[in-house]
Protein backbone atom coordinates (compact mmCIF):
# COMPACT_ATOMS: atom_id res chain seq x y z
CA UNK A 1 0.00 0.00 0.00
CA UNK A 2 1.31 3.66 -0.90
CA UNK A 3 0.17 6.92 -1.48
CA UNK A 4 -2.55 7.47 -3.78
CA UNK A 5 -4.50 3.99 -3.00
CA UNK A 6 -7.49 3.55 -1.86
CA UNK A 7 -8.17 1.12 0.69
CA UNK A 8 -11.05 -0.41 3.36
CA UNK A 9 -10.31 -1.00 6.68
CA UNK A 10 -12.81 -3.85 8.57
CA UNK A 11 -13.26 -2.45 11.67
CA UNK A 12 -14.12 -5.73 13.25
CA UNK A 13 -11.23 -7.99 12.59
CA UNK A 14 -8.68 -4.70 10.96
CA UNK A 15 -8.06 -6.07 7.86
CA UNK A 16 -7.26 -3.98 5.18
CA UNK A 17 -8.35 -4.76 1.57
CA UNK A 18 -6.98 -2.56 -1.49
CA UNK A 19 -9.50 -1.71 -3.77
CA UNK A 20 -7.82 0.55 -6.06
CA UNK A 21 -5.38 3.47 -6.83
CA UNK A 22 -6.93 6.84 -6.81
CA UNK A 23 -7.84 8.52 -10.23
CA UNK A 24 -5.66 11.69 -9.20
CA UNK A 25 -2.44 9.62 -9.72
CA UNK A 26 -3.58 7.92 -12.90
CA UNK A 27 -1.23 10.40 -14.62
CA UNK A 28 2.20 9.69 -12.25
CA UNK A 29 4.78 8.62 -13.87
CA UNK A 30 5.15 5.40 -11.85
CA UNK A 31 6.37 2.05 -12.72
CA UNK A 32 1.97 0.53 -12.71
CA UNK A 33 1.12 -2.90 -14.61
CA UNK A 34 -1.59 -3.60 -16.82
CA UNK A 35 -3.62 -5.14 -13.68
CA UNK A 36 -3.89 -1.74 -11.97
CA UNK A 37 -7.19 -0.73 -11.81
CA UNK A 38 -8.17 3.11 -10.98
CA UNK A 39 -11.39 3.96 -8.57
CA UNK A 40 -12.59 7.12 -7.58
CA UNK A 41 -11.86 8.49 -4.30
CA UNK A 42 -14.48 8.03 -1.63
CA UNK A 43 -16.47 11.76 -0.62
CA UNK A 44 -18.65 12.39 2.48
CA UNK A 45 -18.78 10.15 5.05
CA UNK A 46 -15.76 7.49 5.62
CA UNK A 47 -17.77 5.34 7.90
CA UNK A 48 -20.02 2.46 6.35
CA UNK A 49 -21.68 0.01 7.14
CA UNK A 50 -21.20 -3.14 4.78
CA UNK A 51 -22.88 -6.80 4.55
CA UNK A 52 -20.97 -9.91 3.88
CA UNK A 53 -22.34 -12.60 2.66
CA UNK A 54 -20.80 -16.61 3.26
CA UNK A 55 -21.84 -19.92 1.60
CA UNK A 56 -21.62 -22.41 4.06
CA UNK A 57 -23.42 -26.06 3.99
CA UNK A 58 -24.94 -27.81 6.57
CA UNK A 59 -22.45 -30.35 6.38
CA UNK A 60 -19.58 -27.93 6.55
CA UNK A 61 -20.81 -26.18 9.80
CA UNK A 62 -21.61 -29.84 11.10
CA UNK A 63 -17.63 -31.01 10.71
CA UNK A 64 -16.74 -27.20 12.40
CA UNK A 65 -18.50 -27.66 15.24
CA UNK A 66 -18.12 -31.17 15.69
CA UNK A 67 -13.88 -31.71 16.58
CA UNK A 68 -11.90 -28.53 18.20
CA UNK A 69 -10.11 -28.26 15.18
CA UNK A 70 -13.04 -28.61 12.89
CA UNK A 71 -11.44 -26.34 10.08
CA UNK A 72 -8.20 -28.27 9.51
CA UNK A 73 -10.44 -31.66 9.59
CA UNK A 74 -12.90 -29.82 6.88
CA UNK A 75 -10.16 -29.60 4.65
CA UNK A 76 -7.92 -32.60 4.97
CA UNK A 77 -11.15 -34.59 4.39
CA UNK A 78 -11.09 -36.56 7.88
CA UNK A 79 -14.87 -35.66 8.84
CA UNK A 80 -15.16 -39.33 10.98
CA UNK A 81 -18.42 -39.80 12.47
CA UNK A 82 -20.59 -36.72 13.48
CA UNK A 83 -22.91 -37.03 16.58
CA UNK A 84 -26.46 -36.99 16.27
CA UNK A 85 -26.93 -34.79 19.46
CA UNK A 86 -24.12 -32.02 17.05
CA UNK A 87 -26.57 -32.08 14.28
CA UNK A 88 -29.83 -31.18 16.42
CA UNK A 89 -27.68 -27.99 18.00
CA UNK A 90 -26.89 -26.88 14.25
CA UNK A 91 -30.37 -27.59 13.06
CA UNK A 92 -31.84 -24.91 15.63
CA UNK A 93 -29.08 -22.97 15.57
CA UNK A 94 -29.62 -21.97 11.57
CA UNK A 95 -33.54 -22.24 12.46
CA UNK A 96 -32.79 -19.26 14.58
CA UNK A 97 -31.08 -17.41 12.55
CA UNK A 98 -33.67 -18.10 9.63
CA UNK A 99 -36.48 -16.42 12.07
CA UNK A 100 -33.93 -13.65 12.86
CA UNK A 101 -32.98 -13.23 9.58
CA UNK A 102 -29.50 -13.35 9.81
CA UNK A 103 -29.20 -16.48 7.73
CA UNK A 104 -31.50 -17.78 4.08
CA UNK A 105 -31.46 -21.64 3.62
CA UNK A 106 -30.81 -22.34 -0.15
CA UNK A 107 -32.01 -26.40 -0.76
CA UNK A 108 -29.78 -28.16 -2.68
CA UNK A 109 -30.18 -30.75 -5.64
CA UNK A 110 -30.12 -34.53 -5.02
CA UNK A 111 -30.12 -35.95 -8.47
CA UNK A 112 -30.43 -40.41 -8.46
CA UNK A 113 -30.05 -41.89 -11.75
CA UNK A 114 -31.56 -45.63 -12.51
CA UNK A 115 -33.86 -44.76 -8.77
CA UNK A 116 -35.31 -48.37 -10.10
CA UNK A 117 -32.30 -49.99 -8.47
CA UNK A 118 -33.39 -48.56 -5.09
CA UNK A 119 -35.00 -50.85 -2.57
CA UNK A 120 -38.06 -49.94 -0.08
CA UNK A 121 -35.95 -49.16 2.51
CA UNK A 122 -34.43 -46.44 0.27
CA UNK A 123 -37.77 -44.94 -0.90
CA UNK A 124 -38.37 -45.40 2.66
CA UNK A 125 -35.61 -42.84 4.00
CA UNK A 126 -36.41 -40.74 0.97
CA UNK A 127 -40.05 -40.19 1.72
CA UNK A 128 -39.24 -39.15 5.42
CA UNK A 129 -36.16 -36.83 3.91
CA UNK A 130 -38.74 -35.01 1.77
CA UNK A 131 -40.62 -34.22 4.66
CA UNK A 132 -37.76 -32.25 6.36
CA UNK A 133 -37.79 -28.01 5.92
CA UNK A 134 -34.26 -28.43 4.89
CA UNK A 135 -34.91 -31.29 2.73
CA UNK A 136 -33.13 -30.66 -1.10
CA UNK A 137 -34.56 -30.74 -4.25
CA UNK A 138 -34.70 -34.10 -5.29
CA UNK A 139 -34.52 -35.41 -9.32
CA UNK A 140 -34.42 -39.03 -10.08
CA UNK A 141 -34.82 -40.59 -13.19
CA UNK A 142 -35.45 -43.91 -14.55
CA UNK A 143 -35.99 -45.96 -17.85
CA UNK A 144 -38.57 -48.75 -16.39
CA UNK A 145 -42.13 -49.16 -17.16
CA UNK A 146 -44.34 -51.16 -14.81
CA UNK A 147 -41.56 -53.04 -12.96
CA UNK A 148 -41.15 -54.92 -9.69
CA UNK A 149 -39.73 -53.03 -6.91
CA UNK A 150 -36.29 -54.05 -5.36
CA UNK A 151 -36.73 -56.56 -2.95
CA UNK A 152 -40.86 -57.27 -3.60
CA UNK A 153 -42.86 -59.22 -5.47
CA UNK A 154 -45.16 -55.74 -5.62
CA UNK A 155 -45.55 -54.19 -9.31
CA UNK A 156 -45.67 -50.21 -9.83
CA UNK A 157 -44.74 -47.64 -12.41
CA UNK A 158 -41.77 -47.11 -13.12
CA UNK A 159 -40.54 -49.73 -10.30
CA UNK A 160 -41.51 -46.75 -7.46
CA UNK A 161 -44.11 -47.13 -5.08
CA UNK A 162 -47.39 -45.19 -5.41
CA UNK A 163 -46.87 -43.13 -2.21
CA UNK A 164 -43.49 -41.92 -3.51
CA UNK A 165 -44.59 -41.38 -6.99
CA UNK A 166 -47.31 -39.11 -5.07
CA UNK A 167 -45.13 -36.86 -4.07
CA UNK A 168 -43.03 -36.26 -7.00
CA UNK A 169 -44.40 -33.96 -10.46
CA UNK A 170 -43.33 -36.69 -13.31
CA UNK A 171 -41.81 -35.22 -16.45
CA UNK A 172 -42.46 -36.72 -20.07
CA UNK A 173 -40.55 -37.13 -22.60
CA UNK A 174 -40.97 -37.71 -26.52
CA UNK A 175 -38.54 -39.01 -28.72
CA UNK A 176 -36.08 -37.51 -30.56
CA UNK A 177 -37.29 -36.06 -34.42
CA UNK A 178 -34.65 -36.35 -37.56
CA UNK A 179 -34.15 -32.97 -36.96
CA UNK A 180 -33.47 -33.36 -33.27
CA UNK A 181 -30.94 -35.57 -33.80
CA UNK A 182 -29.09 -34.11 -36.94
CA UNK A 183 -28.65 -31.50 -34.80
CA UNK A 184 -27.48 -33.54 -31.78
CA UNK A 185 -24.99 -35.13 -34.16
CA UNK A 186 -23.56 -31.60 -35.30
CA UNK A 187 -22.57 -30.83 -32.10
CA UNK A 188 -20.86 -34.42 -31.19
CA UNK A 189 -19.48 -33.53 -34.10
CA UNK A 190 -18.10 -29.98 -33.16
CA UNK A 191 -16.69 -31.97 -30.00
CA UNK A 192 -15.26 -34.65 -31.69
CA UNK A 193 -13.16 -32.38 -34.01
CA UNK A 194 -14.44 -34.56 -37.20
CA UNK A 195 -15.60 -32.92 -40.52
CA UNK A 196 -18.35 -34.59 -41.92
CA UNK A 197 -20.01 -33.71 -45.21
CA UNK A 198 -23.99 -33.04 -45.42
CA UNK A 199 -25.01 -35.68 -47.41
CA UNK A 200 -23.33 -38.21 -44.72
CA UNK A 201 -24.69 -36.40 -41.59
CA UNK A 202 -28.18 -37.00 -43.47
CA UNK A 203 -27.32 -40.67 -44.18
CA UNK A 204 -25.89 -40.50 -40.05
CA UNK A 205 -29.10 -38.76 -38.79
CA UNK A 206 -31.54 -40.79 -40.25
CA UNK A 207 -29.64 -44.26 -39.16
CA UNK A 208 -30.26 -42.50 -35.28
CA UNK A 209 -33.88 -42.57 -35.94
CA UNK A 210 -34.20 -45.96 -37.67
CA UNK A 211 -31.90 -47.46 -34.69
CA UNK A 212 -30.72 -45.48 -31.79
CA UNK A 213 -29.08 -42.05 -30.66
CA UNK A 214 -26.19 -43.58 -29.24
CA UNK A 215 -25.25 -45.79 -32.09
CA UNK A 216 -25.33 -42.73 -34.25
CA UNK A 217 -22.89 -41.11 -31.84
CA UNK A 218 -20.76 -43.82 -31.90
CA UNK A 219 -20.51 -43.86 -35.47
CA UNK A 220 -19.54 -40.83 -35.45
CA UNK A 221 -15.34 -41.72 -34.56
CA UNK A 222 -15.59 -45.47 -36.18
CA UNK A 223 -16.38 -43.39 -39.20
CA UNK A 224 -13.64 -40.94 -38.70
CA UNK A 225 -11.18 -43.53 -38.99
CA UNK A 226 -12.49 -45.03 -41.75
CA UNK A 227 -11.71 -41.34 -43.26
CA UNK A 228 -8.55 -41.03 -41.85
CA UNK A 229 -7.23 -44.66 -43.29
CA UNK A 230 -8.32 -43.40 -47.14
CA UNK A 231 -6.60 -40.43 -46.19
CA UNK A 232 -9.54 -38.08 -46.22
CA UNK A 233 -10.02 -35.16 -44.12
CA UNK A 234 -13.68 -35.38 -44.09
CA UNK A 235 -16.05 -38.20 -43.50
CA UNK A 236 -18.53 -38.86 -46.48
CA UNK A 237 -21.50 -41.34 -46.90
CA UNK A 238 -19.16 -44.24 -48.11
CA UNK A 239 -16.95 -44.18 -44.91
CA UNK A 240 -20.72 -44.39 -42.75
CA UNK A 241 -21.86 -47.17 -45.09
CA UNK A 242 -19.03 -49.08 -44.54
CA UNK A 243 -19.23 -48.47 -40.88
CA UNK A 244 -22.59 -49.33 -40.73
CA UNK A 245 -21.91 -52.66 -42.55
CA UNK A 246 -18.91 -53.55 -39.83
CA UNK A 247 -20.77 -52.64 -36.96
CA UNK A 248 -24.36 -54.04 -36.43
CA UNK A 249 -27.00 -52.39 -33.97
CA UNK A 250 -29.31 -53.74 -31.70
CA UNK A 251 -32.09 -54.81 -33.58
CA UNK A 252 -29.81 -56.01 -36.41
CA UNK A 253 -27.70 -58.18 -33.69
CA UNK A 254 -30.93 -59.23 -32.58
CA UNK A 255 -32.17 -60.56 -35.94
CA UNK A 256 -29.22 -62.23 -36.56
CA UNK A 257 -29.23 -64.21 -33.34
CA UNK A 258 -32.99 -65.18 -33.70
CA UNK A 259 -31.91 -66.38 -37.79
CA UNK A 260 -28.62 -68.13 -36.64
CA UNK A 261 -29.47 -69.09 -32.78
CA UNK A 262 -29.05 -72.93 -33.85
CA UNK A 263 -25.48 -72.38 -34.52
CA UNK A 264 -24.41 -71.00 -30.87
CA UNK A 265 -23.40 -73.26 -28.08
CA UNK A 266 -25.95 -72.38 -25.49
CA UNK A 267 -29.30 -70.71 -26.57
CA UNK A 268 -32.86 -70.66 -24.56
CA UNK A 269 -34.85 -70.43 -27.84
CA UNK A 270 -34.77 -73.86 -29.48
CA UNK A 271 -36.29 -74.70 -31.97
CA UNK A 272 -39.13 -78.14 -31.29
CA UNK A 273 -40.75 -80.15 -33.22
CA UNK A 274 -44.67 -80.83 -33.19
CA UNK A 275 -43.98 -83.18 -29.77
CA UNK A 276 -42.48 -80.62 -27.61
CA UNK A 277 -38.82 -82.11 -28.04
CA UNK A 278 -35.93 -80.42 -28.94
CA UNK A 279 -35.05 -81.03 -32.59
CA UNK A 280 -31.08 -81.18 -31.94
CA UNK A 281 -31.61 -84.39 -29.35
CA UNK A 282 -32.29 -87.69 -30.43
CA UNK A 283 -35.65 -88.23 -28.18
CA UNK A 284 -38.25 -90.20 -28.44
CA UNK A 285 -41.56 -88.34 -28.78
CA UNK A 286 -43.43 -88.36 -25.53
CA UNK A 287 -47.48 -86.74 -24.68
CA UNK A 288 -48.13 -84.44 -22.31
CA UNK A 289 -47.66 -85.52 -19.06
CA UNK A 290 -45.67 -88.68 -19.99
CA UNK A 291 -42.45 -89.56 -18.91
CA UNK A 292 -39.41 -91.69 -21.31
CA UNK A 293 -36.14 -92.95 -20.81
CA UNK A 294 -34.98 -95.73 -22.45
CA UNK A 295 -34.80 -99.15 -20.98
CA UNK A 296 -37.63 -97.96 -18.66
CA UNK A 297 -41.51 -98.90 -18.80
CA UNK A 298 -43.37 -95.69 -20.47
CA UNK A 299 -46.47 -94.34 -19.02
CA UNK A 300 -48.88 -91.82 -20.12
CA UNK A 301 -51.87 -90.22 -18.95
CA UNK A 302 -54.63 -89.06 -20.95
CA UNK A 303 -57.38 -87.28 -19.58
CA UNK A 304 -61.51 -87.80 -20.90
Amino acid sequence: VTAGDVITIDKASGKITKLGRSFSRSRDYDAMGSSTRFVQCPEGELQKRKEVVHNVSLHEIDVINSRQQGFLALFAGDTGEIKGEVREQIDGKVAEWKEEGRAKIVPGVLFIDEVHMLDMECFSFLNRALESDMAPVLVIATNRGIAKIRGTEYKSPHGIPLDLLDRLLIVSTDPYAHDEIKQILMVRCEEEDVEMAEDAMELLARIGTETSLRYAIHMIITASLAAEKRKSAEVEIEDIKRVYKLFVDVKRSTQYLMEYNKEFMFNELNDTDEYGVDNNEDKKPVAEGGVSSEGKEESMETSP
